[in-house]
């Protein structure tokens, strides 16, 4: 089974995550990301919390939104076998 999560945004990703769990979560950079874009194995979450994603300018065109302090209603919803990338 194939489950890599990669966190590229630091403080939202972190502040909704246990700290075991951010502790052991691989990171990339935007650069990383941005050639794995188009990949059917990739999934790019955006949880960032509302004013900051209501009033960014910046989003990712195929980023899926969730909300962070909901993290158990939606975490189970994406298949362990893509690459997940929460920013």
């Amino acid at each position: 089974m194939k489950l890599l999560t990669l966190i590229i945004s630091f403080s939202m990703a972190i502040g909704c995550l246990t700290p075991a769990f951010s502790a052991e979560a691989p990171r990339i950079t935007k650069e990383e990301l941005k050639a794995l874009l188009g990949n059917p194995d990739l999934v790019i979450i955006d949880v960032r919390y509302g004013r900051d994603w209501t009033n960014s300018d910046i989003k990712i065109k195929s980023a899926v939104r969730e909300d962070p302090d909901d993290l158990k209603s939606w975490a189970n919803k994406y298949s362990p076998d893509k690459t997940i990338v929460l920013y």
